[in-house]
């Protein structure tokens, strides 16, 4: 019996990279090869050496090749999806000349800050790329790197994101995508292209940049024999463009223009992120503006305190992360690693509302509608980004898909449930960055829109449905008035 025809899709993220082996006709996911990353890093720095990325992705394509028991002959393409935001300078050789920045390094906050006030203030960031500096922004961390080590930005050969700098040792040649390249905040999502101010302010050559290719999925070269004998893969298979890991996990839920717009989908993981693939283009301050991998756009926001802030928590209570219950009276932030939606890069938790009667049990359930709510209410401005009203009952009928590790939780699943008062969608795959990068990466090999792709794949698929809860607006609105009350004197640390 012939083997199918197979594609890889990379999901490199900040903890590990998985490479899915996905069959290219059903979107049958056939092994998942895995291997771990190394963050380093205090006091709000962040780092990981990219050539951990690109040995973490060889052995996760063998480990998966192994699992999968199929010929290498099989593969046909391969797209990498990666963590959004990380600075990644090359020398000459292409080699890095410093361990990466990742997007949840907040050292460069002041030097967000400074930016945004040289171009004339958050508007004109967001009439121009979207997206307001913040510390995750590429563009904040090239600017702290040119204070902090110059002669690493001076000796810089290239620069790019993380994803990029898979590609290019996949393929060889030096391309992103206009998703990725949003998110760096030197590329226009009114133009399309990289913004020549914008690179000036930053005292950055143009020269040391990707291409940009037209979408996530444009073939953009092929497999180079140094890279397919490191991966034990035949050389010549498709290279895409590959995208970021948000945009690809878009792609994956089948959201975009031949699919699902305007409908929100909510990424439980270390951060939590909430998106939708939309044709407005999106001009919320409070937001960031993307570029989806599809053509479309993907309004986002990203909150830094999730599922790794609460198991935090639970650890300091000594409990299980599922061994919680609704907070009562009690109010907790668990702004642990400072936040990015709301915009407070030195914000530290915040617990109020203590009772006598208060239970471990509360304060853990406090700190999951903690998360919740912050990232729900941020929901609710990229609804409006859209042109639409939340409140709107059809709007607010619209099911809200949730993916990432929290929704494998209970206690995750029943408070967003009980918090959005929306119908909720949990995808079967557990791998949607993984699987999205497949349809990109089966678009460049044999052609096709990789989102229609993808919404047929998940058409034989078994999502949970769970019908909406009566929402809980009493949680929400106290849990709110706290927020808002205490974001400036009570979370802005010195």
């Amino acid at each position: 019996m012939p083997s199918p025809a197979v594609v890889i899709g990379v999901d490199s993220s900040t903890q590990s990279t998985k490479a899915a082996f996905i069959d290219a006709a059903t979107g049958e996911q056939l092994a998942v090869g895995r291997a771990p990353h190394v963050v380093t890093g205090e006091a709000g720095a962040r780092e990981s050496d990219p050539e951990i990325w690109w040995r973490a992705l060889c052995e996760a394509v063998a480990d998966g090749l192994k699992a999968s028991g199929l010929p290498a002959r099989a593969v046909t393409g391969i797209a990498v999806a990666g963590q959004q935001h990380g600075l990644v300078v090359l020398d000459g050789a292409g080699r890095p000349l410093r361990p990466a920045l990742l997007w949840n390094d907040t050292r460069s906050a002041p030097q967000a800050a400074a930016l945004t006030d040289a171009l004339g203030g958050p508007g004109a960031w967001t009439e121009r790329t979207g997206s307001v500096p913040v510390a995750s922004i590429t563009a904040s961390k090239w600017q702290w790197l040119r204070e902090n080590d110059p002669a690493s930005a001076a000796d810089a050969a290239g620069v790019r994101l993380p994803h990029d700098f898979l590609t290019e040792r996949l393929a060889g040649v030096a391309v992103t995508d206009p998703g990725d390249a949003s998110g760096s905040g030197w590329y226009s999502t009114a133009t399309g292209a990289y913004d020549p101010e914008l690179l000036e302010l930053l005292g950055l050559d143009a020269a040391l940049l990707p291409e940009v290719a037209s979408t996530g999925a444009a073939r953009i070269g092929t497999l180079t024999g140094p890279a397919a004998e490191a991966l034990g893969l035949p050389a010549g298979i498709a290279v895409a463009a590959g995208t970021g890991d948000n945009m690809s996990a878009a792609v994956g839920l089948g959201l975009g223009g031949a699919g699902l717009l305007d409908h929100p989908a909510l990424s439980l993981g270390t951060s939590g992120t909430v998106f939708a693939a939309s044709r407005t283009r999106p001009a919320s301050t409070a937001l960031n503006g993307f570029a989806a991998a599809d053509g479309t756009y993907l309004p986002l926001a990203c909150t830094l305190n999730c599922t790794l802030a609460v198991d935090k928590v639970a650890s300091l209570l000594g409990l299980d992360r599922e061994d919680a219950e609704p907070g009562g009276e009690a109010v907790l932030l668990p702004y642990l690693d400072g936040e990015r939606t709301p915009d407070l890069p030195t914000a530290s938790g915040l617990l109020t509302g203590l009772r006598h009667d208060t239970t471990r049990r509360q304060l853990l359930g406090a700190a999951y509608e903690g998360a919740a709510v912050t990232v729900l209410r941020a929901m609710d401005e990229l609804l409006a980004a859209c042109g639409l009203d939340p409140r709107a009952p059809e709007v607010a009928a619209r099911p809200l898909r949730l993916i990432g590790g929290g929704a494998r939780g209970r206690m995750w699943v029943e408070t967003v449930r009980r918090l959005s008062g929306r119908p909720l969608v949990v995808p079967e795959s557990g791998e949607l960055v993984a699987l999205g990068a497949a349809a990109l990466a089966a678009s460049a090999a044999g052609g096709g829109d990789p989102v229609a792709l993808a919404a047929a794949w998940q058409k034989s698929g078994t999502d949970r449905q769970l019908p909406p809860l009566e929402r809980d607006l009493e949680t929400w609105e106290r849990v709110s008035s706290v927020l808002e009350r205490a974001s400036e004197p009570l979370l802005t640390g010195p």
